[in-house]
């Protein structure tokens, strides 16, 4: 009998469509900005309209989100990593095309963390040459891995020593350039007003509006709200597994009332997630797939950090506890819990998703998350 559901936020109850809208704008911003690599400043603005969006995110995923989708297969779920390793694949690409005269400096670059000050350098260097952008050679060259989850990023660094002849782990882990394409993205989500509230730090650009305000739901709201009123009563514990940070969580919630229906304690985001990993002795990412965020999610944000990292997998009764996702990540993190999956879909592939959820032996296959009352109501 299932007594807990944990609930994905994105491709679950919120369309994902602002977000990858959003990654698009920043790996275009730190490509093309005088802030960054500034390769065609003209080229860039802060207040494109839904056609310009749409144009951009064919150009950098290609037009039907083919880079997504691999990546999403290979269990990469987080925004921030997507767009780190969009960004960081075409940076190679960009270096290569330079480096046969530049040898010694991207030698140099490569060996040292990469933040923007870093970047304006490079792209001052870059600026000199007639070089080119082609958002196609992902596909090509990702395809022939075997990688997923984070070791995507160690890939990197495995095609910066095919194309550059450079040895370098540069690439692994949280880098600096990471926290670079998170601020980025950031400030196209949230935009101006929330910036320093989500991040801590003002924007690097000014004139961003932000998706915040304008959230989609993946079904109508007062159909998800009595999904959770149902639930409740029926004695089913709910919570939240989210790779959103806090405020773009809480703040769609409340405007769409659902946050009432939550014990605020069993709402975990990635702000919990990344204030764990900044408290380990090691750093390493605890974002989906690993576990992490569900068993909190599970035992409430009040168990320490040690106590959800120490718990044994599978963990007890697993069996009552229904994860409900759109991605493999989520698949995969409930697999090592214990737990059982329901796979909506709803995300980025929609139906075309099926046949992957049938491939990882998903519990339950729902067209969407209001199909979860009657597989309750059957259980």
């Amino acid at each position: 009998m299932i007594k807990t559901i944990l609930f994905d936020v994105d491709g679950v109850l919120l369309s994902e469509e602002h977000y990858f809208d959003a990654s698009a704008l920043t790996v275009w911003e730190m490509l093309i900005s005088n802030n960054y690599l500034g390769l065609a400043p003209e080229k860039f603005k802060t207040d494109y309209s839904e056609a310009e969006i749409k144009t951009i995110r064919e150009t950098v995923f290609g037009e039907n989100d083919e880079v997504l989708k691999l990546m999403k297969s290979r269990g990469l779920n987080a925004n921030w990593d997507m767009i780190y390793l969009s960004f960081g694949h075409q940076f190679i690409h960009l270096l290569s095309q330079v480096n046969e005269n530049e040898k010694d400096r991207i030698q140099s670059w490569l060996q040292e963390p990469i933040d923007r000050e870093v970047l304006l350098e490079i792209g001052k260097v870059l600026q000199n040459y007639s070089v080119n952008l082609d958002f196609n050679l992902f596909l090509n060259d990702f395809e022939r891995s075997k990688e997923t989850k984070q070791e995507l990023f160690k890939y990197l660094n495995q095609l910066a020593e095919e194309k550059l002849g450079v040895h370098t782990e540069i690439f692994s882990g949280i880098s600096e350039l990471w926290s670079v394409c998170e601020h980025v993205s950031q400030e196209w989500y949230v935009g101006d007003e929330n910036i320093e509230k989500s991040t801590g730090k003002p924007s690097v650009q000014l004139g961003k509006k932000g998706f915040l305000a304008n959230e989609t739901t993946l079904a109508a709201k007062t159909e998800i709200e009595a999904l959770f009123s149902v639930l409740k009563d029926s004695g089913v514990r709910i919570g939240i597994g989210t790779g959103r940070p806090e405020l773009e969580t809480i703040q769609p919630f409340h405007h769409l009332n659902w946050l009432k229906q939550f014990d605020i304690n069993h709402i975990v985001t990635a702000d919990d997630v990344l204030k764990a990993e900044k408290g380990l002795n090691e750093r390493r990412s605890l974002s989906k797939p690993d576990p992490f965020t569900y068993i909190m999610g599970l035992k409430g944000r009040d168990t320490s950090v040690d106590n959800c990292l120490s718990t044994s997998l599978p963990i007890a009764n697993g069996e009552e506890v229904l994860v409900v996702g759109d991605s493999l990540a989520d698949l995969l993190a409930a697999r090592k819990m214990g737990c059982q999956f329901a796979a909506v879909l709803t995300g980025l592939s929609g139906k075309d998703a099926r046949s992957d959820f049938e491939k990882h032996e998903a519990d339950y296959i729902l067209d969407t998350v209001l199909d979860v009352r009657e597989l309750i109501e059957k259980n």
